[in-house]
């Protein structure tokens, strides 16, 4: 596949990103990474995605595909020759859809809202709430990987894929909030896990370093407070 044919807008510190990123990979898929300029919009990605006008998107060819995880899905059909990324049983593509949705809509969010939290009570309420996410997929971990290294089993999949690129984060908020989120005595399975996701060759070269991704941060919640400030 000429490498010209393929192409992700994006940003290197955004999860949802690193997710086509390293479901290229996976599929050994040569492609052009088109950093877009944060605060900014260029035209392509506006032409790209004219109705969320976000990032990710891929272009294949001269077709875009939007959202992420669309984007990991449309990768595994179209390179169906390279490892599979979906499950091919029925049940299993439903549950890691499932886990793949609850991590977008319910963990993640409450994740970013430890750094929000304003006073002691807010914030150890959502680490809590952070923290009872993580043990349900400890426990999703322990019935889909079947004593294996992945969620997907011997190699990185969708779920993998799905909730992996959250750790740069999810380190990220242990870092700048003095809080320990994987945690080895409450779940072991996920410590293992996370440490050999973001070793895979797939994934080590598009994972944030979390001292700089940190260092985005604060730049990111500057903006984000000077935003608010009244005028």
């Amino acid at each position: 596949m000429a490498k010209s044919n393929v192409k992700v807008l994006g940003a290197w510190p955004s999860p949802y990103v690193m997710r086509a990123r390293v479901a290229l990979n996976i599929k050994s898929v040569e492609y052009e990474f088109l950093e877009e300029t944060f605060g900014s919009k260029s035209q392509l990605l506006l032409q790209s995605n004219p109705v969320h006008k976000k990032i990710p998107v891929l272009i294949h060819g001269d077709k875009p595909v939007c959202e992420s995880l669309i984007i990991v899905e449309y990768i595994d059909e179209v390179w169906s020759s390279g490892p599979s990324i979906l499950p091919s049983d029925p049940f299993d593509r439903a549950t890691a859809r499932f886990w793949a949705a609850h991590i977008d809509e319910k963990w993640f969010p409450a994740m970013k809202g430890i750094g929000a939290a304003q006073g002691d009570d807010a914030r150890k309420a959502a680490v809590e709430q952070v923290a009872e996410g993580l043990a349900q997929l400890e426990e999703a971990f322990q019935k889909t990987s079947k004593g294996k290294d992945f969620f997907s089993g011997d190699k990185i999949g969708y779920l993998d894929i799905a909730f992996g690129c959250f750790l740069g984060w999810l380190r990220v908020t242990e870092k700048m909030n003095g809080v320990k989120l994987l945690d080895g005595a409450k779940i072991p399975g996920l410590v293992t896990w996370a440490e050999k996701f973001s070793a895979d060759p797939a994934v080590k070269d598009v994972m944030p370093e979390t001292d700089k991704l940190a260092e985005f941060a604060k730049i990111l919640a500057a903006k984000m407070r000077g935003a608010g400030a009244p005028k």
